[in-house]
Formats: C-alpha cells, sequence, structure tokens
C-alpha cells in the first residue's frame, strides 16, 4: 500500500482559509475554522480534523449554517452571558464564547457562557485549552444529534454529548480531558469508513440491534454509551447544561454537521474559573507539576511502557506532526483536491 505524502500544517490551514473564504466566510471566521480542523489533526484527532472540511463548506452552501457569523449577546449579567449564534459558524461562536468567559473570569473570578442556535464546533478541547493558556481552568459543554438509546432503549435519541476540561500544568503541557460519552466518537467511525478498516466490536451496534465490525453498518445503526449507563446518565446531563439550560435544541432536535440540510440548533456552555482568585499561579502549577509525577511515578501495569497524563498524548502528537506534516487518509486528500477546485484553487492542493 502506497503512503499519502506528508502535507505542512500551515498550508492546510491557508488552503482551508481560502476555500471557506470562497464561499463568502469572512477572512478571520475561515481561519479560525481552517485552524481549528488542522489542529485537531496535529493532536492525532483525524476524526476531527480537515475530513470534516467538506461537511461545514456542504452546510454553508445549503444555507443552514451562515457564512457571516452574527452573535448576539441576549443576557449580560456581570459574570455571565447568554449568546445566541443566530446559526454561525460553531468554531467562531466558541472561540467568541471562549474569550467572552475568560475575559469575564479576570473580572469576577468566574466567567460563564451560554451559547444558543449555533453549530458543531470541532473538537472541545481547542476552546478550553484557551482558558488553560490564559490561566484559568476551563470547562466546556456541548450537545449533538442522536447518536445512542437512552439506556435500556433500542432507539437513537441521546447525543454524544460532549465535554472537556483544562487545566494550565507549570513546565509540563496542559492537563485536558476532551470526550464524548459514547464508546467512541461517532467522527472515529466515519474516519475508519474513509480508511476502509473495520472498526472494534463494542463501538457500535447495526440497525438490528446487532454488534458491528462495519462502519457504515454502524453508522446506520447506534453507537454504545461508554461505561454502559454511566455514559448515558452523563450525556444527558451534559444536554441539560448546553440545550436545555441555554434556550437551545435538545435531545432529538439537534442536528450534525453531516445532515448538510438540516439547522443544528446545538447549544454549548462554557466556564472559566480564574486560577488566581483561588490561589496564585505558581502555586497551582507547582501543585499541578505534583499530581502529575505521581501519577507517572505509578509501577506499570502489564503491556504497558509510559504512564500518560490527559492531554499528553496530544501534545506530543502536535510537535511531532508540525515538525514531520501531516499524513492524511486518500478519501481525506480527494475531497481537499474536490472542494480547492470548486473554490478556483486546484493548483494549491497538489497533494
Amino acid at each position: 500500500m502506497s503512503h499519502s505524502p506528508l502535507v505542512a500544517a500551515e498550508r492546510l490551514v491557508s488552503l482551508g482559509t481560502r476555500i471557506y473564504s470562497a464561499i463568502g466566510v469572512p477572512q478571520h471566521d475561515a481561519n479560525v475554522l481552517a485552524n481549528s480542523l488542522v489542529q485537531a489533526d496535529l493532536w492525532g484527532h483525524q476524526s476531527h480534523g480537515v475530513m470534516r472540511l467538506s461537511w461545514y463548506a456542504a452546510r454553508i452552501r445549503s444555507g443552514v449554517m451562515q457564512a457571516r457569523t452574527q452573535a448576539e449577546t441576549v443576557v449580560d449579567a456581570g459574570a455571565l452571558a447568554l449568546i445566541d449564534g443566530h446559526d454561525g459558524i460553531g468554531q467562531v461562536l466558541a472561540s467568541l464564547a471562549a474569550r467572552e468567559a475568560i475575559d469575564r473570569a479576570k473580572k469576577h473570578g468566574v466567567g460563564v457562557v451560554g451559547l444558543r442556535n449555533s453549530n458543531h464546533f470541532g473538537t472541545a478541547m481547542y476552546y478550553t485549552l484557551m482558558g488553560a493558556r490564559a490561566g484559568c481552568v476551563a470547562f466546556l459543554s456541548t450537545n449533538a444529534s442522536a447518536a445512542m438509546p437512552p439506556w435500556g432503549g433500542k432507539k437513537k435519541a441521546v447525543g454524544t454529548n460532549p465535554w472537556s476540561i483544562a487545566a494550565p500544568a507549570g513546565k509540563y503541557a496542559p492537563m485536558v480531558l476532551d470526550i464524548a460519552n459514547t464508546a467512541v466518537a461517532r467522527g472515529k467511525i466515519y474516519l475508519a469508513r474513509q480508511k476502509g478498516i473495520p472498526i472494534p466490536l463494542g463501538w457500535a451496534l447495526d440497525a438490528a440491534g446487532e454488534a458491528t465490525t462495519d462502519p457504515d453498518r454502524a453508522i446506520d445503526g447506534i453507537i454504545l454509551p461508554m461505561a454502559e449507563h454511566k455514559g448515558y446518565a452523563i450525556a444527558m446531563m451534559m444536554d441539560v447544561l448546553s440545550g436545555v439550560l441555554t434556550g437551545s435544541a435538545f435531545g432529538t432536535a439537534v442536528n450534525g454537521p453531516y445532515q448538510f440540510d438540516r439547522r443544528s440548533g446545538s447549544g454549548h456552555l462554557l466556564i472559566a474559573l480564574d486560577i488566581e482568585a483561588f490561589q496564585p499561579l505558581s502555586e497551582f502549577h507547582e501543585r499541578m507539576e505534583q499530581l502529575i509525577r505521581q501519577v507517572k511515578a505509578v509501577p506499570l501495569a502489564k503491556g504497558f511502557e509510559e504512564v500518560f497524563y490527559p492531554g499528553e498524548l496530544e501534545a506530543r502528537n502536535e510537535a511531532r506532526n508540525l515538525e514531520q506534516g501531516l499524513q492524511l487518509p486518500q478519501d481525506t486528500l480527494a475531497d481537499l483536491r474536490k472542494e480547492a477546485a470548486a473554490a478556483g484553487l486546484a493548483s494549491e492542493a497538489i497533494f
């Protein structure tokens, strides 16, 4: 099997920015959207990377996601804000919410920003890490289209509803959690389909309720919750925070980024806690470093070579991929070439 060529991250961001600009997205917003996708690839999360570039382009072209994001602050109450995204670009809105939450946290110790009528925003850690870099502990939740059944049911009615928490960690890369509440993020099943490989048993059931390793059958079926009933319950509570509380769509009313003809209706909640309001930032860094040293000093279980803290693998992947370039699936490269051609940029997508 021939390997696809390595592509520089900077080149992908530039191309993605120009593709989105060509369909009416303002330059700055196009760059935010493209950068968020490439960053996911850099972290090693190809399921949320430029594989999705064409998905967002299709949603913009169909008009269910607005090329020009026009956010409206509908509640402005000191530490708390509520923003209506009016079906704008999820990455642009989540970035705005992160900055807003950080600013309010610096003034009040805590910043809480709800977002309604938004869109899928890619990788949640992209935004919580903005808080960590600004000296905050940040939390972000979102709801998503129905992917799994409620515990005890056999029809999908609950979203993957991911969430993320990030914190700075002194001399170490930030500690960051970013998970869906399903056994696997749905994007990883789409990625397996693009790569033409089976998925592990335990990820999903087909439409008949049978366990499957076929990504196509999994997409037509249901994804299983992580940790059985616990994953279902966490997903429900994330929908309470993200959809019900913010006044956005919730439950089965939320649509995903691959449903090109339906508005998303997704909602998000972002909370930033200013560390300096609790203790000196330097003291927090020291305590985080001590926590990391503790877990990394634990004796290894059989078959393991190292203990990693949350976010450490992504930081290592990013450093390596920035230096070496990104290797993308052939189907993803084909999609990029197609989108570049549609934007009149075919000559710039030779890879």
